[in-house]
């Protein structure tokens, strides 16, 4: 039975691909693919065709989108009904988004030391001192800084993971790895 990950977008790929290789895995090479939804709101369409090809499905999501995952993946036949819990379907929930995941696991002295190693420092503090972020907390702030530029997301969603401690990982990307068993060896 073929494996299928279900994400809402490129980021949250790229950080369970990071993740993955930090434990010395390889998704693909587990017979495991990783799908980009292009929104969560797809989720029903995207379960309901693979479940249909026999696909195992599992997942991550936002806990604001949690209401699309249930009737999703209920309609699709995934679950038995709109009021199932998630995780031992193999879907497992971020707290608000992945990013903020990431940057609650490193912290931010941590996350803007990446920032500076990928040679954006600049544009950070650009982007602090503008009129429309005045007041931000700097959680708020280096959020925004990782959506201000197309690609961004998804460049930082893999150099958080790799710069994280091991053992610092968000749990929602831990426990969808275990699940899947792929892990940490040893």
């Amino acid at each position: 039975m073929h494996t299928t990950v279900l994400v809402e977008g490129h980021s949250d790929a790229e950080a369970l691909h990071a993740l993955a290789k930090t434990y010395g895995r390889d998704l693909a090479a587990a017979g495991i693919d990783v799908r980009p939804m292009g929104g969560i709101t797809n989720i029903r369409a995207v379960a309901t065709s693979l479940h249909a090809h026999g696909h195992r499905l599992a997942g991550l999501y936002d806990a604001p989108e949690v209401r699309f995952v249930r009737r999703g993946l209920a309609a699709a036949g995934v679950t038995a009904d709109e009021g199932a819990d998630l995780e031992p379907h193999g879907f497992f929930c971020c707290t608000h988004d992945l990013e903020a995941e990431l940057l609650r696991a490193l912290g931010t002295a941590r996350v803007e030391r990446v920032i500076a190693a990928a040679g954006e420092a600049r544009s950070l503090e650009r982007l602090a001192q503008m009129p429309a972020q005045a007041g931000w907390s700097r959680e708020d702030l280096l959020a925004r800084f990782m959506t201000s530029r197309s690609g961004r997301k998804e460049r930082y969603a893999r150099l958080l993971v790799e710069a994280m401690p091991r053992g610092s990982e968000p749990a929602p990307l831990r426990a969808l790895l275990a699940h899947l068993g792929v892990g940490p060896v040893g």
